[in-house]
This record gives C-alpha cells, structure tokens and sequence, in this order.
C-alpha cells in the first residue's frame, strides 16, 4: 500500500490529499472526508523523519491508513535527498507520478526546501483543482502534530483526544519474563522502535486491541522497578482475556494515567495494587 516518493509511477486517477500524516486527528480526516466526497480513489502523502519523534510509526500509519479507507500513500523522507528539493521541482515530480484529478490540503501546507510552497505553488503546477481548507481548531487553537507530540509528552491524553487522535501503541507480543502469572496477572510485553513518542512513565488505564477482540487493560510504561527492570518498556494486563498471544500484533490504546511507577516491597504489596488498578479500570468501562 504504501510507496516511496517519488518511486513507480500511479496509474489511477485519484484525489490527492497533502499533508505530514503523523496520524489522523481532526485536520486530517476533514481533508480525507472532503477527498472522499469526489468518489476517487483517495491517495495521501505521510512524512517521516525529523528529530522529535513519531506519534505513529510506518506500520502504525499503515493500520490506521487502512482503516480509514486510503487506497495508497506516497512516503515522504524529511531527512533524506527530498529535504534539498525545491518546491517548485517537488511539485512537478508529485504531479508526474500521481495522477491526481483534485488536491486537498490545509491551507497552511508548506513543502519544499525551506518550506517555501505553498497552496498557491501547488496550483501553479497542478492539472486539476487544488483546495486549501482552512485550519481546525479546538479550544481556539490549531490541530497540528507538532502541538499533539508536545501535550502527548506532557502526558495530556486528554488533549489527545480532544482533537480526535486516537493514539495508540503497536508491536508485536514478545516472550518477556513471564513472572506476572505466577501472582496471577499475566502480562503482553512489547517493545516500541525507538522513534515512537511515548506519554510520560507511568501506570495507565487503557484499551487492547487484538485479533481476538478488545480488552479493558492496565498499561505499565517505563521501568518495572519491583523486579529491578530498568529497561523502558510497554506492559499490559488484559482484564478478561485469557490465551496465547506471542508473535501477533496487538494495538494499546493508554487513555487516563492512573499513577506513577512504583517500586513495592515485595509481590503482593504490587498485587494488591494492581487489583485496586482494576477495580478503577472497570468502574471507569462501567
């Protein structure tokens, strides 16, 4: 589904959305919406790179691209040779690969080297219509990824959500140390890649999702002092689920921050909390 900008050339006649695509908050799906209207196949651009990190990685983007029902998506390297283009040559290449039939983007889309395009150069160079939406806001500010990484590091999941990220974590299960079940809590251990942007350490309530359904979770991430773990990682118990998982991909979604990491003197002081993690958890699914 997805391919690099700008590598084989597109057949299909499209609608072309622009944008740096670190996920999809509210922004990004009125652009998507309004590409959809065209009933064309919708084809967007997604930008990696940079030196603060990814809200979603490349396969992260590929699941929620999916879902949302892009038919392709052209990869953008911001930290390789297109960072030197101009934005007079980098719309020529896009428009000589992609066939698109109408554009949309935020009428603060920049491109280029510098950042010297704009909406206006891309309608220079285009075929088709080119439409520059106004920006959305919420509480009077902007939507931007760069505003959502910094209430994301801020541990704001509630920012987040607001302007209807969906932020989640994606790995596969890995065999961990397994002493979680033998205090009756067994857990999913993942690894995130080291460009994925995580919320503050720390204990928080959530959401898995797996190929066997969703699950209620309590989600540990950072160090697991009790044991004395120091490596950051991702842990998860799933409250109701019981079976094998090793080896699928499972996506965490932590929406409320519960506590901070803790070191307990012994195991069943830690059990003990873990239950009272619970009992929030489930009062707050009803």
């Amino acid at each position: 589904m997805l391919t690099a900008a700008f590598g084989e050339k597109m057949e299909l006649p499209c609608a072309l959305v622009l944008g740096g695509f670190d996920g999809l908050h509210l922004g990004h799906r009125r652009l998507l919406d309004e590409a959809k209207k065209t009933g064309l196949p919708v084809v967007l651009t997604t930008m990696f790179g940079g030196k603060c990190g990814q809200l979603f990685t490349r396969e992260e983007r590929k699941f929620l691209f999916a879902r949302a029902g892009v038919s392709a998506v052209c990869e953008v390297d911001l930290d390789g040779e297109l960072r030197e283009v101009s934005a007079e040559k980098f719309a020529e290449e896009l428009f000589a690969h992609i066939p698109a039939r109408a554009v949309f983007c935020g009428e603060d889309f920049r491109f280029g080297k510098d950042a010297l395009g704009t909406p206006k150069t891309l309608k220079r160079y285009a075929v088709c219509p080119v439409f520059a939406l106004p920006v959305v806001k919420t509480a009077g500010e902007k939507i931007s990824s760069s505003a959502l990484k910094e209430r994301l590091l801020a541990g704001d999941l509630s920012a987040l959500r607001a302007a209807g990220l969906g932020y989640f974590v994606q790995s596969t299960v890995e065999h961990g140390r397994q002493v979680g079940r033998t205090y009756g809590f067994p857990t999913l251990n993942l690894t995130p890649p080291p460009e994925k942007l995580l919320p503050p350490d720390g204990v928080y309530g959530g959401l898995c999702t797996t190929p066997f359904g969703d699950f209620p979770t309590i989600v540990n991430i950072g160090a697991r002092p009790t044991f004395g773990v120091e490596e950051r990682k991702v842990e998860a118990y799933l409250d109701g689920f019981s079976g094998d998982l090793y080896g699928r991909t499972v996506q965490i979604y932590p929406t409320e921050r519960f506590r901070g990491i803790e070191k307990f003197g012994d195991v069943e002081q830690l059990k003990a909390q873990l239950e009272r993690d619970i009992r929030r958890l489930k009062e707050k699914n009803g």
